[in-house]
């Protein structure tokens, strides 16, 4: 893809933007709490894609996961400097800013990791918080032991729990390719 992207197919994008649109939409939604602004953010992403697309390195990641990082930066920018570039909470109060930055790449990073995560832990996870499912439940709607449901949703919590550790400032998350 990134090779066809290189060559200015449109077409290539199309495939991309068809698979990737709802990830980078509902990264950026959950991060901005804006429908219209994780429009914009999503219509950025994909054209910076469109004219960088070397800037890829399948090396450094996915392209999921370099367009979730792509996602993630620009969501950040915008927090920051608001769709108009006005700094939304003031110079009174720069710690609220970066209190609500910190809460949204959690969030984005907890979307990135239920997203990248195995479809049993992600299933297990999905019957248990989404539809109030208990272990017994969960193990009965997936076919699987109640040991192995236990095991699942563990492991998926465990997972889940390493969204709420920060990175090293100014570095990007594990998997999230390479700092442009």
């Amino acid at each position: 893809m990134q090779q066809r992207l290189s060559r200015g197919e449109a077409a290539a994008l199309g495939e991309m933007y068809d698979r990737f649109a709802a990830l980078v939409h509902s990264q950026a939604n959950r991060m901005l709490d804006d429908e219209d602004a994780a429009g914009v953010v999503t219509r950025e992403v994909f054209g910076y894609v469109w004219e960088n697309p070397d800037m890829y390195d399948p090396k450094q990641g996915s392209m999921r996961a370099w367009l979730a990082f792509l996602t993630h930066r620009a969501s950040v920018r915008r927090l920051r400097g608001g769709a108009d570039g006005v700094d939304r909470d003031g110079p009174d109060d720069p710690g609220a800013l970066d209190e609500r930055v910190r809460r949204a790449t959690a969030a984005a990073r907890a979307d990135y990791i239920v997203a990248s995560m195995p479809a049993p832990l992600r299933a297990a996870l999905e019957l248990a918080y989404a539809q109030r499912r208990d272990y017994r439940q969960a193990a009965a709607d997936l076919g699987v032991t109640e040991d192995e449901a236990r095991r699942r949703l563990r492991l998926g919590l465990q997972l889940l729990s390493t969204a709420r550790t920060h990175p090293a400032e100014g570095a990007p998350p594990p998997g999230y390719g390479r700092a442009l």
